[in-house]
């Protein structure tokens, strides 16, 4: 019953993961090796069938029937196929295709050629592989915004988060030990001196430009961004909006053609080529200098969260304050720098705390802080945090005392997959459903193949 709990998207999941990190095993001719089913016209291949298996194993899943997996598959490309007729869900194509070829650059940076990405990933060539990523980015949209757009007024009362409660509490999970964090985070601080020296470099790379070195070959050269230094800078159909504020501008100012003089933005510092812009996008090339510190400028910023610090023991500031005042993380500076757990509650699990601030953390209690360290962010820049220890939550059995808001998210969850269940087979009977006979023998939970067999 538990898994009817939880929204049947193991696809959307597998998808999300495959493009952010290509670490399914994809043999080569998988792409090409047979239709499982067809929704519409939206097609599951059978190699998607094994690889949504394959990928579950190696995340410790027990379930192996491919028959559910199938299931969730045609579920998905389902709310694909009408998501792609409801004109209120934006057409991004251009967009998706532009973010899947900075994804295969970002890949490619990690390998030291594009023959050897292709092998380790076993995909033939360069275009299949785009086209892969392309496919999984799209399904990802266009499935997400039609179970948003499915499940928007799904809304629960406390009635019936209590009967959810009551009905399922034998099935829930007891909850682990859990803690809750708060943050201050700064990014160190560039001394005068490292950012002239920084925009001079840049400045001679411009020049060298000028008397005659191509962009591409410098933006190989000196280029600190990994998904794009190997296409010689390229970025390919941006859609206004989708760079930063100070990239944008100045991309947006120059001619086709003309280069910028070094610009500062949160990743760096950066010259900019304008190749061509048609309406709303644009074709740019760019060389970037990241911002990384030194670590004289770590150690700076250090001494200056420490004496925070010394604030807030003494009492002078408290922690929310201080976070607002002087944290530079603008996901959790605005609200007392509360960390957020991957449910979205303010509560996180200890085993699954990274390992610097598990480290940090090692002996300390509730209210405690730890001294300034260093760390990294999510897009792996340097910062240096202090860290509170806000609440320390035992390992427990899940009640409606302590835990209402993952009980409500619970039920919230079921009476949207229920909502989304009832569209699906609300389309049932007028869409195009046919699944390959070797599936004949699968019992599904929806009648896909009582409405293919109408067909």
């Amino acid at each position: 019953m538990i898994n009817k709990l939880k929204i049947t998207f193991l696809f959307g999941v597998f998808v999300m993961l495959f493009a952010t990190n290509m670490k399914a095993q994809i043999k080569q001719g998988d792409l090409v090796d047979g239709i499982a089913a067809v929704i519409g016209d939206e097609i599951v291949l059978e190699s998607d069938v094994n690889e949504q298996m394959n990928y579950a194993k190696q995340q410790g899943a027990s379930n192996t029937d491919k028959c559910e997996f199938l299931e969730n598959l045609i579920n998905n490309k389902l709310l694909v196929y009408e998501a792609k007729k409801d004109t209120l869900i934006e057409n991004r194509s251009a967009a998706i295709k532009s973010q899947a070829n900075a994804k295969y650059s970002q890949l490619l940076s990690q390998f030291p050629d594009e023959k050897a990405m292709l092998a380790a990933y076993k995909f033939r060539n360069g275009y299949e592989m785009k086209n892969a990523i392309e496919k999984i980015d799209t399904d990802t949209y266009y499935g997400q915004a039609k179970y948003q757009r499915v499940t928007d007024k799904a809304d629960v009362t406390p009635n019936e988060v209590t009967d959810f409660y009551n009905l399922y509490k034998a099935q829930l999970p007891e909850i682990k030990d859990e803690v809750s964090l708060a943050q201050v985070m700064m990014y160190p601080k560039l001394t005068e001196a490292h950012k002239d020296e920084l925009i001079n470099k840049l400045k001679k790379i411009k020049q060298d430009i000028a008397g005659g070195e191509s962009f591409e070959s410098q933006a190989r050269i000196y280029s600190e961004d990994p998904g794009s230094a190997s296409t010689g800078g390229l970025m390919k159909n941006i859609s206004k909006g989708q760079m930063v504020k100070p990239f944008e501008a100045a991309a947006l100012n120059l001619q086709e053609g003309e280069i910028s003089d070094p610009i500062e933005s949160e990743f760096g510092y950066h010259i900019i080529q304008l190749v061509k812009k048609s309406g709303k996008i644009y074709d740019a090339r760019h060389i970037l200098l990241m911002a990384t510190p030194t670590e004289d400028e770590i150690k700076t910023a250090k001494k200056k969260l420490d004496s925070i610090k010394t604030l807030i023991v003494e009492g002078k500031i408290t922690f929310k304050d201080a976070a607002f005042k002087y944290s530079d993380d603008k996901k959790t500076k605005f609200n007392g720098g509360v960390i957020a757990g991957a449910d979205g509650s303010n509560k996180i699990e200890r085993e699954s705390i990274p390992g610097t601030i598990s480290y940090e953390l090692a002996g300390l209690n509730k209210d405690d802080l730890t001294n300034a360290f260093d760390d990294e962010d999510e897009r792996k820049r340097k910062v240096v945090k202090i860290v509170k220890i806000e609440e320390v939550i035992p390992a427990h059995q899940i009640t409606l005392e302590t835990d209402y808001d993952r009980i409500k998210q619970m039920a919230l969850n079921k009476k949207r997959n229920e909502m989304v269940e009832k569209f699906v087979n609300s389309k049932l009977p007028t869409t195009f459903i046919s699944i390959d006979s070797r599936y004949d023998s699968c019992k599904f939970k929806g009648n896909w193949k009582k409405e293919a067999l109408k067909k």
